[in-house]
């Protein structure tokens, strides 16, 4: 962990005391990103997971649509750089550059403008989980990585599918997402039947991210925003927020949570 924090110095004040000492920060840095030889874009994030989140971002903007399409990743020594050399699709390589939408938050994130293309993209699994696989699925969530209980400053994701469990973490949430995303395509995953729980905000941007890949339940314990559940509805995404101690909202598509009990 060390790589990824640092020790800085502070004044802590409590209520009876106020005291020298230091404090562990995140640190981020640069990331560049190589796409068939050409810088493509920069990203804050931490240097960790690096190439997980190449190939989680890029499929995700659909500028490589199959796993099978790469053919070689490498990460510099240094750590801040990302060089892909893959089949792509242009189509979609030339929305990075055009009609260019800045994710609110996070200051890191960047889509793509999918708008009439992804609208008609509609998941259909009949997929279901129970009420107590969701609070699990939760309970697994919630335990603290090292990075949060020495920093509490990083978004997290986790991805439950195939029996198998991908995790990542990141300044950003959109990082975070594109790293567990990038991981689950790396191990040629079936996203198709996943449950999904991120930290932060569902806003449209991360449902989106969410339809590339074809998870059809997204979870958060935070809040989402009424684009985040307009996209879920159109896109056929069941979204849930505010699932933490015991409780959570559905707001779309509950047709795939299986209830204990009748709504009143």
């Amino acid at each position: 962990m060390q790589k990824h924090t640092m020790r800085v110095p502070i004044i802590k004040i409590n209520d009876n005391s106020t005291a020298y000492t230091n404090d562990t920060i995140i640190k981020e840095d640069r990331l560049n990103l190589y796409l068939n030889g050409s810088k493509i874009i920069s990203t804050m994030c931490i240097l960790k997971d690096q190439d997980s989140y190449a190939v989680g971002f890029l499929m995700s903007e659909g500028v490589i649509e199959n796993i099978d399409d790469i053919r070689d990743i490498e990460i510099s020594r240094n750590g801040l750089n990302v060089y892909i050399n893959a089949i792509i699709n242009d189509d979609n390589m030339s929305n990075l550059f055009h009609e260019k939408t800045l994710t609110s938050g996070c200051c890191v994130g960047v889509s793509a403008n999918f708008e009439g293309k992804i609208i008609e993209k509609f998941l259909s699994q009949k997929i279901e989980f129970s009420i107590e696989q969701i609070k699990q699925s939760l309970y697994e969530f919630q335990k603290n990585t090292d990075l949060f209980s020495l920093t509490g400053c990083v978004h997290k994701a986790m991805l439950f599918c195939d029996d198998k469990i991908f995790t990542s973490e990141d300044i950003g949430r959109h990082n975070a997402l594109d790293k567990a995303l990038g991981k689950a395509k790396m191990a040629r995953a079936n996203t198709k039947e996943a449950l999904l729980i991120v930290s932060g905000r569902l806003s449209m941007e991360m449902v989106i991210k969410c339809a590339m890949h074809d998870i059809p339940v997204v979870v958060s314990n935070a809040a989402t925003t009424a684009l985040g559940i307009k996209s879920a509805q159109n896109l056929g995404i069941t979204l849930i927020g505010f699932a933490r101690n015991g409780n959570l909202n559905i707001y779309t598509h509950s047709n795939r949570i299986k209830l204990n009990q009748k709504c009143n």
